[in-house]
């Protein structure tokens, strides 16, 4: 009889392989409220690791785009005269750009506009931040229970 190659199995193979637990970065998000600022919630803040009292940005928009689509934020120094200030508000932090979100025709007063926060290399060393648009959507009307005395049925009749 021939000699049959066998092949012989562990208790480890039996079990299933652990699955690789992905840790998926958190969605960092923001929106421009309807006077002008943008705003950016306490968690997001921290989840960039920003000091506010220290961090001042400076903001610009890619050249030669008529529609403004990101935005992009640059960390500097306090002794920068360009720079922006973050202003801390109950539960975010904002930086006021309503007149220059008016001259590059976002028309935040009556659209709501959420950003997400991408961050990227600029210039090698220093890492910047794209606020990038998300499709504006028309502002929610109060939809709840309608308040007050119920209008007078007249019958013609």
């Amino acid at each position: 009889m021939k000699a049959k190659s066998i092949e012989f199995f562990s208790p480890q193979d039996n079990s299933q392989p652990a699955k690789k637990s992905v840790a998926k970065a958190p969605k960092l998000t923001g929106y421009i409220s309807a006077a002008g600022k943008l705003v950016f919630p306490h968690k997001t803040v921290e989840q960039l690791g920003l000091d506010p009292q220290v961090t001042r940005f400076k903001i610009g928009t890619q050249e030669g785009k008529r529609k403004l689509k990101s935005l992009y934020l640059i960390p500097g120094s306090a002794s920068e005269s360009d720079a922006f200030e973050l202003v801390e508000g109950a539960k975010s932090y904002s930086i006021p750009l309503g007149v220059i979100l008016q001259k590059k025709g976002v028309d935040y007063a009556n659209t709501k506009y959420n950003f997400t926060i991408q961050p990227f290399d600029y210039e090698g060393d220093v890492t910047g931040y794209e606020l990038e648009f998300e499709q504006p959507g028309a502002k929610t009307e109060y939809t709840g229970k309608p308040r007050g005395r119920k209008p007078k049925v007249s019958s013609d009749e």
